[in-house]
Parts: structure tokens; sequence; C-alpha cells
């Protein structure tokens, strides 16, 4: 059974045999409207898509810069094409080109925008005034509909015409400085700010969304690169608040406890996480040295945190000569929290991603191959929710969906002479 649901997992069918009588996608009927670039705007809508919106992604003519991010192939001219950005942030969506820079384009786009339910948008607050749809335009146009809007900083104060990526968001709330060491800060590979953006901006339309059914009244929700990334943070900066402790980085070693940290074996690395007084009983009883539970240089966590070159010394000496198998099963049945470190494909072929049903096969536009999609990471009991249809070609819907505006085949010919589509 288990090889049977990894193979269906793999395979991009989707399993349902767990999830009971199934009803219709919660936000079935809603229209949203997905004018971002990058992750925190257009993965925000689709995650609104995964849970049953329509979703209409408006790019350029010749496509947003993130379509193109992590090319999965080259064309016979070597011209990039569909990214592994976009596998991600344009499944389930609808394609419409449009040329912004000219008063037509923006017409078209301000009359689209009135007839969705939410729009996301995460560009500069002065790139919203001249597309029309700051919050004043916006909810003039469109009384009852939702605003959804990401930045760097944030519409008020000294940084509200400043841009930004997830990496600045890092670095600004001293995640880099923590996470390296005092002359190499270090910046997580996975862009967790971008994504954790798109949530908190996922959360905030979905809460938007109720007090309408409430109220009735349209909202403007707002969040930032920054934001998020203090908030990630938060712990953290509360103990320098009030304790000025001023940590300085260390790695991959925890500060706050120990052993944690990344530990060499014969054949790779394992990560080991050792918190709170029962795991290290265990721990401590692993590696042969029970006599450090009752010392009492070692009791709570934090007095393990300072002590934690002794302690980690010890798990560094007992690793050195074990496979990454032998480490981790032993770690396991003493119940002390491990995982190896993975390479990409190792952590594509993990089992235990197949068991968790994590990826859905989809088919790459302009390509023959399909790329294993990230599905929503929430199991739901009976809602239906997660990916089903692979990223659209650019500008494949712009003829549907503008002539449901009302603009015949004719407009549309004059309007694809003028490159406004």
């Amino acid at each position: 059974m288990i090889v049977f649901k990894v193979a269906l997992a793999y395979s991009g069918i989707k399993d349902d045999t767990a999830k009971g009588t199934r009803v219709d996608k919660l936000l079935a009927g809603l229209r949203i409207l997905d004018i971002g670039r990058y992750v925190a705007g257009p993965y925000c809508a689709t995650l609104l898509g995964y849970l049953g919106a329509d979703v209409i992604r408006v790019e350029r003519r010749t496509g947003g810069e993130d379509r193109y991010i992590a090319p999965l192939f080259e064309d016979t001219g070597g011209t990039p094409g569909t990214g592994g950005l976009f596998m991600q942030t344009g499944c389930g969506k609808k394609s419409v080109t449009l040329n912004l820079s000219q008063d037509k384009g923006r017409e078209i786009l301000r009359r689209l925008a009135a007839t969705c339910d939410v729009v996301v948008a995460n560009l500069p607050p002065a790139a919203l005034e001249k597309l029309g749809l700051d919050w004043d335009s916006f909810s003039a146009a469109a009384p009852g509909a939702v605003l959804v809007t990401q930045s760097a900083f944030g519409s008020r104060g000294p940084g509200r015409d400043k841009g930004g990526f997830d990496g600045i968001g890092q670095a600004m709330s001293g995640a880099m400085y923590l996470t390296g060491t005092p002359d190499a800060p270090a910046k997580a590979g996975a862009p967790y700010v971008d994504f954790s953006t798109a949530l908190f901006s996922t959360i905030g339309t979905l809460a938007a969304l109720m007090d309408r059914t409430r109220t009735g009244r349209g909202q403007w929700v707002e969040t930032t690169l920054l934001g998020s990334a203090l908030a990630a943070m938060n712990a953290h900066l509360a103990e320098q608040a009030v304790t000025g402790r001023n940590r300085p980085g260390t790695g991959n070693r925890v500060q706050t406890s120990a052993p944690s940290d990344v530990f060499r074996t014969t054949d790779g690395h394992i990560l080991v996480h050792t918190v709170g007084d029962g795991l290290f009983a265990r721990w401590a009883k692993l590696v042969g040295r029970p006599d450090l539970i009752e010392d009492p240089r070692f009791k709570g966590d934090q007095a393990r945190g300072d002590a934690r070159d002794f302690l980690c010394g010890i798990m560094a000496d007992w690793c050195a000569g074990r496979t990454m198998a032998d480490a981790l099963d032993a770690l396991d049945a003493a119940g002390v929290p491990s995982g190896p470190v993975l390479t990409q494909q190792q952590a594509l072929d993990n089992p235990l991603a197949h068991a968790l049903h994590a990826f859905r096969a989809m088919a790459v536009p302009g390509h023959t191959a399909s790329a294993p999609v990230a599905d929503i990471p929430i199991r739901f009991s009976a809602l239906d929710a997660g990916v089903e249809t692979p990223p659209p070609a650019l500008g494949a819907d712009t003829d549907t969906v503008l002539e449901a505006l009302g603009i015949d085949a004719a407009a549309r010919a004059a309007l694809r002479d003028d490159g406004v589509i």
C-alpha cells in the first residue's frame, strides 16, 4: 500500500482515499486578479486558487520576469523557458497579457479589477497609484472588493518608495546576523520572508472576505516583507530588547539549547535538536553520559545552550565514527529528534515526502516534461483544495477574459495592433 501511495503522489494522480466526503471548493465563485510578481503576491493568489477561487494573472506581453526564474529548459535559440518559480506560483491561473505602460492597457486593467472580489498586487504604492489601484481609487470603483498589497516596507513612513526582496527582509530583521557568524552573515537559501508574506496575505484575505460576508464592506489588506521577517525573528528580538544580550551569530549551532547543531558522520551530515530536560536526558543516556543529567551546569535549556560547545563536542565525537543511517537509527530509537541533511534530489526522493503527497506532477508549459509542484500543505477532512491544473501559457486567456468585459473580436484585434494586448 505504501508503494501504491508513493506512485500516486509522484504521478500527480490525486489520492482521495483518506479524505472522506468532499464538498465544493471553499472559495468557488470568487474571482481574484493577480497583478503581482515573484512570490509574495502571486503565491497568495495561488493559494486562494487552490481553495477554489478563479484567478486571473495579468502580466506583460513578453511575460513577467518571474515566469522565467530557474528555467526548466531553453528553446532551440537558447531562450529560457518556463521556470521553476512559475511552476509553483502559476498553477491553476488564467493568463492575460496587458501593456500597462499605455492608457488603454491601464483602463482595461481597471475595468477588469472592478469585476473581481479580490485584487492582489505586490507593487510599490506609486505604481498602484499610476494604475488607479491605490486604495482610495480602488474602493471608490469597487466598494465591496478586497485589495491585498505587499511591499518591502509598507505604504507609510520613510521606506514607502523603496523596493526590496526576500533577502533584504532577512538582512534587516537580524536573521542573517544570527544565522551566520560575526564575520560572515548568512542568508537562508529558502526565501522564507517571501513565502511567509504570501501566507500572511492569504490569512488577511480570508479574514477580509469573512468580514465582507458579515458587513458587506470591502477592505485593504496590507503586508510587508520587513513585517513578516520581524515576526519570524520576534522571540530573538524580544530577548534582545529586555536583556540586551547581543547574541553573536553561531551558524547552525543553536544558542538556546544543546546539543542542537549539524554533525558530520562518516558519509554525510545530520541535524540533531535537543530541547527540554526530557530530551536532554534521553540524549545523555544514548551517548553514554548519564552523569550529565543531574549536573547543575546543564540544568535548563539556556544553561545547556551556554555550554553548547562542550555538549556539541560530545555529540560530534559520537557521530564521527558512525554512518548517517546508524546515527539516525540510534537517535530515533532513543526518541531524540534528528534528520539527515539532504541534497535537492534526495529531498525529492525522500519517502517521507512521498507519504505526505507533498508534490503533484504538472505539465511544464512549452515543454514535454512535467515538474513536481508543491501541493497546499494542509489536509482537510471535508474541504477540497489543492493543485489541479498546470500554469497557463502566456496570454492563453486574454481573448476569453476581454470578451467577457464586452471587448469584441474587432476591438481586440485593434488592441493587438496597437501593442496593448
